[in-house]
């Protein structure tokens, strides 16, 4: 069986982060990909989570203390475009687009700002480094989100950029499906 499109962003991301890095997790929500990343990272590295919203934060906080992990990981109240005041390179990014699991469907990613995080995180990227992008559409604003973001990685210039498209074609409905950009090391 086909691994699902969460078990190939995650394959993507372990297979190029090392202990001591520094990564992000571009849209905390529940905080399952900032303990993943925590992980990954160890005791040296950091996870820099951003989300807009207070009850992201707080559940991500409470699981990030029960597992030991709350020292790896700097959360951060704000839109995931604001990753462009980070300095230095990062390893990997991650994206979780569309709302928080059990909280208001009406607050939603946007394709606008998705867009400029997607630009905003690429310029983090060290050679070798990789993004993921897990596109959830299955209502409105994640439509043109979808659209806007296909669109954008489209673009990317092939010597600079490695845009995977995993997704089951067949499925019913809107099944989510992901992006995974590398940034070329030569």
């Amino acid at each position: 069986m086909f691994p699902n499109v969460l078990e190939v962003a995650r394959t993507l991301i372990r297979e190029r982060v090392s202990p001591g890095e520094t990564v992000i997790d571009a849209t905390m929500g529940n905080g399952n990909d900032t303990m993943f990343l925590a992980g990954l990272v160890g005791g040296e590295g950091k996870v820099i989570a951003y989300d807009i919203q207070p009850q992201a934060i707080e559940k991500t906080r409470e699981r990030l203390e029960r597992e030991g992990l709350l020292d790896r990981v700097e959360m951060r109240l704000a839109s995931h475009e604001e990753m462009e005041q980070v300095s230095g390179s990062v390893g990997a990014i991650m994206f979780n687009l569309g709302y928080l699991p059990g909280g208001n469907k009406e607050i939603t990613t946007q394709a606008a700002s998705t867009v400029r995080a997607i630009e905003a995180g690429l310029a983090l990227l060290k050679p070798g480094g990789i993004m993921t992008v897990m596109i959830y559409w299955g209502h409105p604003a994640g439509q043109r989100e979808k659209e806007a973001v296909v669109s954008f990685c489209s673009q990317l210039s092939q010597m600079e950029y490695l845009v995977l498209h995993y997704q089951y074609l067949n499925q019913q409905n809107q099944a989510p499906f992901l992006l995974g950009i590398e940034r070329r090391s030569g």
